[in-house]
């Protein structure tokens, strides 16, 4: 007998994606959501192929509908290189539709580790997960890059409206070289620091920010200072939870955190929180274990897992052999873009199927039947039962049905 369907109101602004992942997806659309939602969603199709048809427009187009309709999920999508772009014969070599994305919104990247407890860690001492909170906007990202191809001045140059102008030498090239220039404003920083000091205050963890003011004095120095001011309009709220502010320079927050048992929430600069993250994920079990949501100032979210689109597994794939890609932080975007419409909607119904799609998860993991990646971390006394992408997806529908 079919299940009477979870009703929804608002649409899940969908973005498709590429590769691997993007097969992924629609599995469990078909396994684990269709049969229970009557899923609503606005489509858009990020993969590569229609990147290029539409000259990235379609990417724009996403980002304007998660700021209509407030929650987004996103597949994982390919960013091209040049190898990319004479495989797929792309007409240019377009921008990461994460970094678009994440421009156009402004936003905060929070991502925490998925937990199991009968998955270890890599870091034995890590008790509670660690979320890492990376400024999404700016900074290498959205750098202009120069190929110097021989001597000459570099100079960076400020135009003020009034008129004025502000120069400074990078270097005297003597010969050729690399150059570039990055940015960051005030008003993205200060967003910044207001949504880590109010994840941290709303999860009841302590805030540590590490940057490195001792050599780029005047910009990793003005995060620094707006840190502080921000932290100042928290710090009796902070007191009141019992938790604290830190501020370290970025080699000693690693040292820290590697010798910490985790249970905070770790913000980063752009770079630093897309390299730091990785380590997060890989050190508690899996980069496929790590959730990302990407929240904007004024309150929009985009959900995704946080890894690539899994190539090797794709072209395994598409020559029929099973593949063992591990489709759990996958599922958790669909969970916890499911959960956040259903609170902004006042769906009940919908933000307890969330709950208990992500408990047949873990129920599966701790039940021995894992992908592959996974079979090295058990620490349970079931036996373990190694199973491909598909036959785990089916796993986790089977528990979610009962």
């Amino acid at each position: 007998m079919p299940y009477k369907k979870i009703p929804m109101l608002n649409p899940i602004v969908e973005l498709d994606g590429d590769e691997m992942t993007r097969v992924l997806w629609q599995w469990v659309k078909n396994d684990l959501l269709l049969p229970f939602v009557g899923l609503k969603t606005e489509y858009y199709d990020l993969g590569l192929a229609n990147r290029d048809k539409t000259d990235d427009k379609v990417t724009a187009d996403a980002a304007e509908a998660i700021k209509k309709w407030g929650v987004g999920c996103k597949c994982a999508t390919i960013t091209p290189n040049v190898q990319r772009v004479a495989e797929y014969n792309l007409k240019r070599m377009y921008p990461s539709p994460n970094a678009t994305l994440r421009a156009a919104l402004d936003g905060t990247i929070f991502r925490a580790p998925i937990t199991a407890k009968n998955i270890a860690p890599y870091i034995p001492g890590w008790k509670k997960p660690v979320t890492v909170a990376r400024h999404a906007y700016a900074d290498i990202y959205k750098a202009a890059e120069f190929r110097v191809e021989g001597a000459g001045t570099a100079e960076l140059t400020v135009k003020y409206a009034d008129g004025s102008t502000e120069t400074k030498t990078v270097n005297e090239f003597g010969g050729a070289g690399v150059l570039m220039g990055m940015f960051n404003t005030d008003k993205s920083i200060y967003a910044f620091a207001r949504a880590c000091f109010a994840y941290a205050l709303s999860s009841g963890q302590d805030l540590w920010f590490g940057a490195k003011d001792t050599i780029a004095k005047i910009y990793d120095g003005r995060f620094k200072e707006i840190f502080a001011e921000v932290h100042a309009e928290f710090a009796a709220r902070f007191r009141e939870r019992g938790i604290q502010y830190y501020y370290m320079l970025i080699d000693d927050a690693v040292a820290q955190a590697v010798k910490s048992e985790g249970g905070f929430v770790w913000a980063l600069k752009n770079y630093d929180g897309d390299v730091m993250s990785d380590m997060v994920a890989s050190a508690t079990g899996s980069l496929a274990l790590m959730t990302s949501v990407l929240v904007s100032p004024d309150g929009k979210y985009e959900y995704e897992a946080a890894h690539g689109t899994v190539t090797r597994h794709y072209y395994k794939h598409l020559k029929g052999e099973p593949v063992s890609t591990n489709s759990v932080a996958t599922i958790f975007a669909w969970s916890g873009a499911l959960r956040k419409r259903g609170e902004l909607d006042n769906l009940p119904a919908l933000v307890t199927f969330a709950d208990k799609l992500e408990i047949a998860v873990a129920d599966t993991i701790n039940g021995g039947v894992l992908t592959g990646d996974l079979v090295p971390l058990y620490t349970g006394s079931e036996p373990v039962r190694r199973v491909d992408a598909r036959g785990f997806i089916r796993e986790v529908a089977e528990k979610v049905e009962n």
